[in-house]
């Protein structure tokens, strides 16, 4: 342990809402926490162990933990809070700038200690064990896709390279391909026909697999009320609903549907100088497959939809149809905010009323 008692006479006592505050950094084997003694003003800077860490804190008074929102971050807030204590995540962009001198776990734990204290920082939502797991099954779901799309375009190019063609889609692929092996008979090598034919097999695997997490998250959605109400907005589907809810972890980690909007990079990017303010594109910020998955079910909005609704009608007659589709989509992520803010079911036509200032 290293105490230093030197403070300077500005420097700020860690309190917030009378709790000691505590900047831990978290690693894979050894943990960094940075304090100061509310009684005395030491400066408290203790290494420990992974197998330590609970039994640092279980006998504490209650304090205010902070930690980066980064690998292992959730399971160990989840853990501090089962023990009392509060807990606060931080994204990494926000404690950066108050780090200073050399990148050490020392300067990370006060730089941690630092930025929880700044006023209107934005915390990250403490993920649930389901929420986490939900995650789970779409980052897999994600990498069996690049698996797949990397397996037929090999596929594609191997077959291209002895004079065989196929049309576009899997379905085209799967459909033509043995019917192209067996005209190439006279001029493929046996060897390399009974190889090409494992690689379509282990691309129908990779699909099956696909379905089977598909069929998991299926599953969770007739499980989980918030996933229910959400699925009931137009161009929300089971993987927009499962996934919004897992990544927002807290509806009440944000102050309104323009925020969650913002969280996810679907408002304009600002750019100002001179008092004067440009709009761009839209920022790209945050979850870009929650983004993703968004902008998918807009577009399917606009294609599908019987009843539009007359805002979606009268913007695309005035806006490009990728402006639309953004529109619809940020639309989209303010109704999954306020269904589940409000734990109310989605009311088609619902129009809010901002209550008149006293």
């Amino acid at each position: 342990m290293n105490r230093n008692t030197g403070m300077n006479a500005g420097q700020i006592i860690g309190t917030m809402n009378g709790q000691q505050v505590v900047g831990l950094d978290i690693a894979k084997l050894v943990f960094q926490l940075h304090t100061v003694d509310m009684g005395t003003g030491e400066i408290i800077n203790v290494q420990i162990k992974r197998a330590k860490v609970l039994e640092y804190f279980v006998n504490k008074p209650k304090c205010l933990i902070a930690m980066e929102a980064c690998g292992g971050a959730h399971y160990w807030a989840r853990e501090l809070l089962a023990l009392g204590h509060s807990v606060r995540l931080l994204h990494a962009k926000v404690v950066r700038p108050f780090v200073s001198g050399n990148k050490t776990d020392v300067t990370d734990a006060r730089g941690i200690w630092l930025a929880v204290q700044q006023p209107g920082v934005k915390f990250v939502g403490i993920k649930s064990v389901t929420q986490q797991a939900t995650l789970t099954l779409h980052r897999q779901r994600e990498l069996l896709i690049k698996m797949r799309n990397m397996q037929t375009n090999a596929l594609r190019g191997l077959m291209y390279e002895f004079g065989a063609i196929f049309a576009k889609g899997k379905k085209a692929l799967f459909s033509e391909i043995e019917a192209r092996l067996e005209g190439l008979a006279e001029t493929l090598p046996q060897m390399v026909a009974d190889s090409l034919r494992e690689q379509v097999v282990r691309i129908k695997a990779i699909m099956a697999d696909m379905q089977a997490i598909e069929r998991r998250l299926a599953q969770q959605l007739r499980t989980d009320e918030q996933m229910k109400r959400i699925a009931q907005i137009p161009g929300v589907g089971v993987l927009t609903a499962t996934a919004a809810i897992a990544t927002m972890g807290q509806a009440s980690a944000f102050k309104s549907g323009r925020e969650f909007c913002a969280w996810l990079g679907l408002v304009p990017k600002q750019t100002g100088t001179g008092g004067k303010v440009r709009l761009g594109g839209i920022s790209k910020r945050g979850d870009s497959y929650v983004r993703t998955l968004l902008i998918h079910g807009a577009r399917s909005v606009l294609r599908h939809a019987k009843e539009p609704g007359a805002w979606l009608e009268q913007l695309k007659g005035r806006r490009p149809a990728n402006v639309v589709i953004v529109a619809q989509a940020a639309k989209m992520a303010r109704t999954i905010w306020a269904v589940t803010a409000k734990e109310q079911d989605y009311q088609r036509g619902f129009k809010s009323v901002r209550p008149h200032a006293a």
